[in-house]
């Protein structure tokens, strides 16, 4: 069968498909055929042996995906049934034995290429909302990199959640994807502050989900309401590790919360499969749906990563399988 591998940890131009063996399912796996793969942050750090995580070449690629099962082993999913799934890395190939605690039922409303979608962004995006950033009915929530993945993700989870949200993009284009995405207001970056306190009524927002970094995440800060949240998911910008000057915390009674999904739910049995069910009414009812971005075929995937790290992506890239 074929397979996205890392032979060289050396990009994502780097990046081959060859023929692998078939899975071979553990007790506790379900096999799948896959038919649409995500193209994740992680990938592109894995193609180049930056991630916190550095399997042995050759390694498959891919974070997410979705499928069809080919067998259920000992999990309560069916032959023939839809589902979506998550790991570290592996499942860009086209069939995959999946652990089956991060195999999850895939509703009738999603496509495979949603399914694909769904899985590490939104369950990031849930995990940073509710268990880091307490998010209630009637909050607002500012998100930056609004028009990726995890943005577009964070968006819909929060108006699931009975948030209102705004968004922070680059270019008015960006803004309409996060607009699309269910976004109630979308401003551009620069000057972003002034605007949030002008759409505030001068109070702040209650949560701010920073995928981004850098230069912004001291004006982040003083978009905070008291008692807000500033949820610190990643640094996409590049320009270094913030540093948290801690009197502004002191004095506005905010918090900086960080939101490492992966290493968290991964290591707790049946963490995932609640996320999901929690995620599910949100799918069903239109609330949470991926905007797929690019589409490309399994040879194609090192451009999909090369065509995300020059941000020329816009929702969710995913990488068709079957």
């Amino acid at each position: 069968m074929r397979a996205a591998q890392v032979v060289t940890p050396t990009g994502p131009l780097d990046v081959v498909v060859n023929d692998v063996p078939e899975p071979t399912p553990g007790p506790d796996d379900v096999l799948v055929e896959v038919h649409s793969v995500g193209v994740s942050f992680p990938d592109l750090l894995l193609s180049r042996g930056e991630y916190q995580m550095k399997p042995e070449p050759p390694f498959n690629l891919g974070v997410d995906f979705a499928g069809e099962v080919l067998d259920p082993g000992s999990s309560d999913l069916v032959v023939g049934q839809r589902v979506a799934g998550v790991a570290g890395w592996g499942n860009a190939a086209e069939r995959v034995a999946s652990p089956k605690t991060w195999t999850f039922p895939l509703p009738d409303v999603s496509s495979y290429d949603e399914g694909a979608a769904l899985p590490m962004n939104y369950l990031t995006a849930q995990f940073a909302l509710k268990d880091r950033g307490s998010v209630r009915e009637g909050d607002t929530v500012l998100v930056h990199g609004a028009a990726g993945g995890v943005g577009t993700a964070t968006i819909q989870v929060a108006k699931g959640y009975g948030a209102r949200t705004i968004a922070v993009v680059s270019t008015e284009e960006k803004a309409e994807v996060a607009r699309r995405a269910g976004a109630d207001e979308a401003v551009l970056v620069d000057g972003f502050k002034d605007r949030v306190k002008e759409l505030t009524g001068g109070r702040g927002v209650d949560i701010v989900l920073d995928v981004v970094g850098g230069d912004l995440f001291t004006d982040s800060l003083r978009c905070l309401a008291e008692q807000g949240r500033l949820l610190v998911v990643g640094f996409a910008a590049g320009q270094g590790i913030p540093e948290v000057k801690v009197n502004r915390l002191l004095l506005n009674n905010i918090d900086v919360r960080g939101v490492g999904w992966g290493a968290y739910a991964m290591t707790r049995q049946d963490f995932m499969q609640q996320q999901w069910a929690e995620l599910v009414p949100m799918i069903e009812s239109g609330v949470v749906k991926p905007p797929i971005g690019a589409t490309y075929a399994l040879e194609d995937f090192g451009r999909a990563l090369v065509d995300m790290d020059e941000r020329r992506t816009l929702g969710k890239s995913v990488v068709r399988v079957r």
